[in-house]
């Protein structure tokens, strides 16, 4: 049973896109777009969106009063970060505006890193640009909110930082994006009822559809 999903509108996310993508993904579910405490915590699953800057994105969050009750709900509800909402859930994220770290949730701990320009140099003297903007696959690691996902489906992406995850466990996706010696970074993070993306699956055609149709009735 889907019951009511609520949006978290607290200002920056990409809100109209993912009630859109949500709404087609589950028609029989109550998606709501809110920025009322009340609302979140009445919710039977909540969205985290995110787009902009982190430092911002948790500025607004807290002066939108949403932030206690976002974690309110994540301690039991099952929860879908996108993009920087994903950024949001670590404990912080080296975008800045000065010289400190920006605290995150701390839902899952780690780190949020940008790419590093010596990552980015090809053989040939080219180099790949930040942000890393566009389509690519994400290797999975074993998740419900993969089922009937194709593993190395394509994903759209746009970011210049990424999820560093203490524990490997968290990290359930994985795409690589420089030279060829780079480490693939992780793209999809999961802890418990936890579920969250870097990539933007309202923009991700059919696949990005079937992870907001699972997320829909996922039980964790």
């Amino acid at each position: 049973m889907s019951g009511r999903i609520v949006i978290v509108d607290y200002g920056m996310g990409n809100i109209r896109s993912v009630h859109q993508a949500m709404v087609h993904a589950a028609p029989e579910a109550d998606v709501r777009v809110t920025s009322e405490a009340a609302e979140v915590l009445a919710a039977d699953r909540i969205i985290l969106p995110g787009q902009g800057a982190m430092p911002d994105c948790m500025r607004f969050l807290r002066e939108s009063g949403l932030h206690d009750a976002v974690l309110k709900m994540a301690e039991t509800h099952p929860l879908f970060g996108v993009c920087i909402g994903e950024q949001m859930l670590l404990d912080a994220s080296d975008e800045s505006h000065d010289a400190n770290p920006t605290p995150g949730l701390g839902l899952i701990p780690g780190h949020c890193v940008r790419f590093r320009a010596a990552d980015m140099q090809l053989p040939d003297g080219t180099r790949m640009k930040v942000p890393h903007m566009g389509w690519n696959n994400v290797r999975q690691s074993p998740h419900a909110m993969w089922a009937g996902v194709e593993d190395d489906a394509m994903f759209y992406f746009v970011h210049s930082f990424h999820a560093q995850v203490k524990d490997p466990a968290h990290s359930v996706g994985k795409t690589h994006y420089g030279n060829a010696e780079t480490l693939a970074f992780t793209c999809a993070i999961a802890r418990d009822n936890i579920f969250a993306t870097q990539f933007h699956p309202e923009k991700s055609s059919t696949a990005g559809l079937t992870l907001y149709r699972n997320f829909a009735s996922w039980q964790p």
